[in-house]
């Protein structure tokens, strides 16, 4: 395996204090918990992290917060995407100059290129870098989905390339995405729910949001999985799916800021344009989450 990120990476939410400015203390105190609870790695700046709404300079103290925090317990990966190849690029550069593991490089949204277009886009942000570059495809956020010919050409041509994180529920893409990319080329999970399904067709794990709150059990899952316990990981899935449902009952990361905050861990703050959940939403929420 070209580079190896582990099996649960959490998309990590950004904490913010009741003025909406980055609370950096509570970056490191969840990123510590979270490298002590499961997870093998975490993003940073990435969609659940509301990069949108974020600064070059908040962005990079961000992942400075979550390095020292991790104290190499875990990797930490940072979210550089853009509609914008110049910006993507820059990012990029950016996250290596201050020692990122890894990068995430989203499709670009909004403009929404053609395949050709996107090849030409990854292929620019993986010749910026030296350090490894996982592509993410989300359709639902992107408007445009990366196709498995478009995934097997980057894959192929850049060693730098490394993995693919697939937010997107069909099944024969995974197996059309194994028979077509290099043997040591990653796939991930992007939704916590596919997860399983995903690690029977050779998916390698998750880029968990959950996994804040349940990060040791769903790495059981995964580990329970390949050592050939299917029916133990199939009955966690099934004890985690009602919060896997509910941590996306309205926009992401709002849920899971309102379940941290219940939890103690942040304050459930997000920056406009999203809103926190209402009393009934969150109420609705925290009776899932005890549930479980």
């Amino acid at each position: 395996m070209r580079y190896d990120a582990g099996e649960v990476i959490t998309a990590m939410v950004t904490p913010f204090n009741e003025k909406r400015e980055v609370d950096y203390e509570k970056v490191e105190s969840l990123a510590y918990l979270l490298a002590n609870t499961g997870s093998d790695a975490v993003l940073v700046t990435g969609t659940t992290g509301e990069a949108p709404t974020l600064t070059y300079d908040e962005e990079i103290e961000i992942l400075c917060s979550a390095k020292r925090a991790v104290n190499k317990q875990a990797k930490v990966i940072m979210g550089t995407g853009s509609n914008s190849t110049e910006t993507a690029i820059r990012t990029a550069k950016l996250a290596e100059k201050n020692d990122a593991d890894a990068i995430l490089s989203v499709v670009p949204y909004y403009n929404k290129p053609s395949q050709s277009g996107m090849i030409e886009h990854f292929s620019a942000v993986a010749e910026s870098v030296n350090i490894p570059v996982i592509l993410y495809n989300i359709p639902s956020r992107t408007g445009v989905n990366m196709s498995v010919d478009t995934v097997k050409t980057l894959a192929r041509k850049y060693e730098n390339i490394v993995a693919l994180k697939q937010s997107f529920g069909d099944m024969d893409t995974i197996t059309e995405l194994k028979s077509a990319c290099p043997s040591d080329f990653t796939i991930y999970s992007g939704d916590d729910s596919l997860t399983l399904p995903m690690l029977s067709l050779g998916a390698h794990g998750v880029i968990s949001v959950a996994s804040h709150l349940f990060g040791k059990e769903i790495k059981s899952m995964i580990r329970n999985f390949k050592t050939g316990d299917a029916m133990t990981a199939k009955n966690m899935h099934m004890k985690l799916y009602p919060i896997f449902k509910k941590l996306f009952m309205a926009p992401n990361p709002v849920p899971v800021k309102a379940a941290l905050a219940y939890k103690g861990l942040i304050e459930e703050y997000v920056r406009r344009p999203l809103v926190e959940l209402t009393k009934a939403e969150k109420a609705e929420l925290i009776f899932t989450l005890d549930s479980i």
